[in-house]
């Protein structure tokens, strides 16, 4: 269970529960994804929605990636997706703020930008597993 240490499997098991809710959250319309996209930056609700349906995929994906033995290829190529549309959202994010389109200040933006920097860091290990 343990296979990387405790220490790495807390840090998958986070990311993988925040994937998963802010996932379920964006697809009833919350979450941070919505908030972000569709408030600061103006993007459509639906681009917002598929983006939360990615953020459950990869949540999941985390989840397989720690509790079974599966190494495959096609999980690292949609583990490698998630973490370029991730670098994406990242890099929208920053704008937003940068802007003056987001009412976060600088200890928001950086807690926002840890999480989301936590959560490429792991799409980015998942998706090396296969090689």
């Amino acid at each position: 269970m343990f296979k990387d240490g405790i220490g790495i499997f807390l840090w998958k098991l986070a990311v993988a529960l925040y994937l998963i809710a802010n996932g379920v959250l964006g697809l009833k319309g919350g979450g941070d994804f919505h908030a972000i996209l569709t408030n600061t930056m103006s993007f459509p609700k639906i681009i917002a929605t598929i983006i939360a349906v990615f953020a459950l995929i990869g949540g999941i994906l985390v989840l397989i990636e720690m509790f079974t033995k599966i190494t495959s290829r096609s999980l690292d190529y949609i583990a490698l997706a998630l973490a370029i549309i991730w670098a994406v959202y990242i890099i929208i994010g920053i704008v937003s703020w940068v802007t003056g389109k987001s009412n976060l200040d600088l200890w928001g933006m950086l807690q926002r930008l840890g999480v989301h920097t936590m959560v490429l860091g792991s799409l980015l290990l998942i998706a090396k597993k296969g090689k």
